[in-house]
């Protein structure tokens, strides 16, 4: 096999993959329940992780995903991984 065609193989390879493990909706507003909670036991006890999870708007790109709420990004997703910023 040449060099091209097996780059080719490992990039749909990647790509396939990364379709396969994009983290659902539900992943993503466990991890900002998570996210919240870690920060503030006060947010924690007044529920405002729950709050933020449920009017997050979840957003698929294919390869990804990210969920949004007032037109901020609040969580990032891929390969089956979210992470939530600041």
């Amino acid at each position: 096999m040449s060099k091209s065609f097996t780059s080719l193989l490992i990039v749909a390879a990647l790509l396939l993959l990364a379709v396969a493990l994009n983290p659902s909706a539900e992943k993503h507003r466990a991890k900002i329940k998570e996210a919240i909670a870690e920060r503030s036991q006060l947010e924690k006890l007044l529920g405002v992780g729950d709050l933020a999870a449920f009017a997050s708007r979840y957003h698929s790109v294919g390869v990804g995903s990210y969920t949004t709420v007032n037109d901020s990004v609040m969580s990032v997703g891929a390969f089956g991984v979210v992470f939530v910023p600041g």
